[in-house]
């Protein structure tokens, strides 16, 4: 019972994934057609990473039904852990701005917390 629980959370982080790169491509193709300036890029992505953990902390509360608050968190730390990994696997560098890096990963906890309580 507890291993179906995280392979839908797994399934839940994958499809949180796929609609942020979604997500990303309308961005860039607005950024592309629009020519946005930093701060509405800047503003567009953690819109996406709001909107992505906030459905996916829903999505995981629906499917797994019980204690929704810890399942929107764990997806919310999960989605920002791999954000993490990815950038740095990317880079080979550690963020710059660690008051940038704490945004994102509140933005993600909150959002998925939220996102699992409203389920």
């Amino acid at each position: 019972m507890g291993n179906s629980r995280f392979v839908s959370l797994f399934k839940v982080l994958l499809f949180s994934y796929v609609l942020t790169a979604l997500l990303l491509l309308l961005l860039a193709l607005a950024l592309y057609k629009l020519q946005l300036d930093e701060f509405q890029v800047s503003f567009g992505v953690h819109a996406i990473y709001l909107i992505s953990c906030l459905l996916g902390g829903f999505l995981s509360g629906k499917i797994i039904r019980q204690r929704r608050f810890f399942w929107g968190l764990i997806l919310g730390c999960l989605y920002f852990g791999c954000l993490f990994l990815a950038s740095f696997a990317v880079t080979h560098t550690l963020p710059s701005s660690s008051s940038q890096t704490l945004l994102n990963f509140l933005l993600c906890i909150c959002a998925g917390i939220v996102g699992g309580v409203l389920s």
